[in-house]
């Protein structure tokens, strides 16, 4: 079918002189042809790859055109882009909530951020569409002058961010408010090396001052060392509950078994007898209640529960069986959640 057009992914592939296409569809195909936009098969023909960075996509709806295009322009980035995604995601959440609001007055850049499809794509528009009648198309183009000064303008208000974030307060090193602005300064510069590829790739100057993410990761491992963590136990049994707790406390990087900390983690476990129809064993229903706690605020910073039910013949053997499974989620569960709770500390101005 002479004039057929397919799309995998961003790419396009022609195919044409099929045998067989009716006189009719061959005169509609040359009416397409005529009319088709030069940029469909040659985009840097109309937007000159000196000042323009530009993709072309296509779909059975002008929208999954719009969003092949991005694809298209985002992957002459992608192969340059190297950068923890997980840090990103949440560098576009904390300035999507607004988290980030009091470290900036830069309302533009929060603007660019928040209505970027990706941290790549930022600036970049649907210039022009078009459809042949089968397929739609479209062209996403990002013109480099402006991409060049909004992410020069973006580094530079995240730079200032940092430099204030990363003048620590004498008094206080050893705390949770210090490590979330050490880590959220580690934020920003990983999203400032993503900005700095952007214009690498353009061709753009990159401003100076450029800190490492990896730098302040390093101060943050250091900082935690410092926070002495208490744990405290109401009901355990041979001290189980309380060595699981400390276990995955360690292995984020905390100090463990001050009593007088600032920090405390205060848990209690309540064993319960379960009476069920029907049943010879025995049940005993568990439930862990954990507060990770700042004793100066009284606030309770980080709470965590896990609950079950376990059986046996004898009741002894049902509650040791709870207290089992209870450490056992403590172990896979509490440090991956401890881990994400960190990773979302973000400082107050």
């Amino acid at each position: 079918m002479s004039g057929a057009v397919f799309c995998l992914g961003a790419a396009l592939v022609f195919l044409s002189g099929c045998a067989g296409t009716p006189p009719a569809n061959r005169e509609q195909d040359a009416a397409n042809a005529a009319s088709q936009p030069l940029w469909v098969n040659s985009p840097e023909a109309v937007y000159n790859r000196n000042a323009y960075v530009s993709g072309v996509g296509s779909g059975a709806s002008r929208d999954q055109a719009e969003k092949n295009a991005f694809v298209a322009l985002a992957s002459v980035f992608r192969q340059s882009l190297q950068a923890d995604q997980t840090v990103l995601t949440l560098y576009q959440e904390v300035v999507k909530n607004g988290a980030a609001a009091g470290w900036t007055e830069n309302t533009a850049v929060e603007g660019a951020i928040k209505t970027a499809t990706s941290m790549d794509l930022v600036g970049a528009e649907i210039r022009d569409g078009w459809s042949d009648g089968k397929l739609f198309y479209a062209v996403a183009v990002m013109e480099k002058a402006g991409a060049a000064r909004v992410y020069t303008r973006m580094i530079q208000d995240n730079r200032g961010i940092i430099d204030t974030l990363a003048a620590l307060p004498a008094a206080g090193r050893d705390s949770l408010d210090n490590l979330a602005r050490v880590q959220f300064a580690a934020i920003l510069a990983e999203a400032n090396k993503v900005f700095a590829q952007v214009l690498a790739v353009i061709g753009a100057p990159l401003p100076a001052g450029m800190k490492a993410p990896e730098d302040f990761r390093l101060e943050a491992a250091a900082i935690m060392k410092t926070i002495p963590v208490s744990v405290t136990v109401q009901n355990d049994r041979d001290d189980r509950i309380r060595s699981a707790f400390t276990t995955a406390l360690s292995a984020a990087g905390f100090r463990t078994g001050d009593n007088n900390a600032r920090y405390q983690l205060r848990v209690r476990l309540s064993l319960t007898e379960v009476q069920l129809p029907n049943q010879t064993n025995k049940f005993t229903r568990y439930v862990v209640d954990g507060n990770f706690t700042d004793t100066i605020s009284g606030d309770i910073l980080f709470p965590y529960n896990n609950n079950g039910r376990e059986g046996h013949i004898t009741l002894p053997e049902s509650e040791n069986r709870a207290v089992q499974a209870a450490e056992d989620k403590i172990k896979g569960e509490y440090p991956q959640a401890l881990q994400t709770f960190l990773s979302h500390l973000i400082p107050q101005k």
